[in-house]
């Protein structure tokens, strides 16, 4: 889809339309072009995406336009605190929402979930299974589910936990899916669990810009640390942005450093 399609053509709602443009939001990505305009019909989604193509606010805008209760299921803390903290900053924080994940009280949980049991929920499997087995959280009438990096979730040993997740919403629920490949668990969870959805496939462009020089050195994990003070030390710069797997690694690697 070549043409840009740009968010104040939506037919948007005030409030979510003013956030977008604080957000700095004003064309549509590619998945956020072909998933918006079906999910705010109603449709499922089933959506190959990569992380970093705009998925949240194309499943989150539906959200909070159709203003309907939403289970949005993720792999990690950190994805879950983030896409909680997008769908608060794209309705300007009038849609409630909580975030069930380990590593947090979850006597504050449950407190806020009492306090505003209808509350969008953004969830972690393994915490959202604790609540569902205390009775703390109530599906029931959830209507719109998102299930993001589904084959993240499937190499980290959650399926089982999202297929009984599955289970406890309600069968006429709307749902999407989202996934950056389709393993045949994936497939098999899609053709079980979505109706007649809408397919969508976004090709992410890996080619670099011309003036962008690009390097790379096979190292072993033990040597990791050497390589990289070796390039610090010859190499002239300004700054350096490092990406790092996990939020512990990132941690040791900055101590490291210093």
């Amino acid at each position: 889809m070549d043409e840009e399609i740009r968010f104040d053509s939506l037919n948007l709602s005030t409030r979510i339309s003013n956030s977008l443009l604080d957000m700095g939001f004003e064309v549509l990505t590619p998945v956020q072009a072909q998933v918006i305009p079906p999910a705010l019909e109603g449709h499922d989604i089933l959506a190959t995406a990569q992380t970093g193509t705009g998925k949240t606010a194309a499943y989150g805008i539906p959200i909070l336009q159709l203003r309907r209760r939403a289970l949005v299921l993720v792999p990690t803390r950190e994805l879950a605190l983030q896409v909680q903290r997008d769908l608060d900053d794209m309705c300007g924080r009038t849609v409630p929402s909580v975030c069930l994940i380990g590593g947090a009280p979850f006597r504050d949980q449950k407190r806020v979930l009492k306090k505003r049991p209808d509350s969008n929920v953004v969830a972690t499997p393994g915490r959202l299974c604790d609540h569902i087995d205390r009775g703390t959280v109530n599906l029931d009438d959830i209507e719109i589910f998102v299930l993001d990096e589904a084959d993240e979730m499937l190499r980290m040993g959650f399926i089982d936990d999202v297929e009984w997740i599955l289970e406890q919403t309600p069968k006429d629920r709307q749902m999407a899916l989202f996934s950056a490949t389709m393993p045949k668990e994936i497939k098999r969870i899609a053709q079980r669990h979505l109706s007649n959805a809408q397919e969508i496939s976004i090709k992410t462009r890996t080619a670099t810009a011309d003036t962008i020089r690009q390097r790379y050195w096979l190292v072993s994990g033990l040597h990791k640390l050497d390589a990289l003070t070796r390039i610090l030390e010859v190499e002239p710069f300004e700054a350096i942005l490092m990406f790092v797997r996990t939020r512990l690694a990132t941690t040791r690697l900055a101590e490291k450093l210093e």
